[in-house]
């Protein structure tokens, strides 16, 4: 339980799983484990409660470089919400393969890394370099929702 001591040390809680809008159906899994792999389905930034977190909008327009960086941390509370659920236990990750991040951006905004660095930059802090290192592609397109941040993943887990 070394992630989830991280975790509350650093006084942050993972959220319940997406409330869904109502007319919106989902027909997927939010993580598929398959073997010793772990697929993420794309997150958007949540509260606590499981619902869209807010600022909504493009990042460069609505919502603020510092402001997708903070949803993307979200994406990545949301994400360990789902593998938690999932697999039961965060230690379980041997491995952080690749994160693929969607900015919703504005045109001309071309800083999509610099969001996306509050998710890796939080995996990095809670599984160190071995295991949280990962490979990454960080791009600008319209998101589900109006969220500034959806990221999915994939790790590799124990047996």
């Amino acid at each position: 339980m070394q992630v989830e001591a991280k975790l509350k040390a650093l006084g942050l809680v993972l959220p319940e799983s997406l409330k869904v809008p109502p007319g919106l159906k989902l027909p997927f899994a939010w993580v598929r484990v398959r073997g010793h792999r772990a697929y993420i389905s794309g997150h958007v930034p949540q509260n606590l409660d499981g619902s869209l977190a807010e600022p909504l909008g493009r990042v460069g327009a609505e919502v603020t470089s510092e402001q997708g960086y903070q949803a993307a941390r979200l994406v990545a509370l949301a994400h360990l919400g789902s593998l938690k659920r999932a697999l039961g236990d965060l230690d379980r990750v041997t491995a952080w393969l690749r994160v693929f991040a969607m900015v919703n951006t504005a045109p001309g905004f071309n800083q999509t890394p610099l969001v996306t660095n509050g998710y890796s930059e939080l995996i990095l802090q809670l599984y160190g370099p071995e295991v949280g290192i990962h490979a990454r592609s960080s791009i600008g397109m319209q998101i589900p929702l109006n969220a500034p941040v959806n990221c999915e993943a994939e790790v590799e887990i124990d047996g």
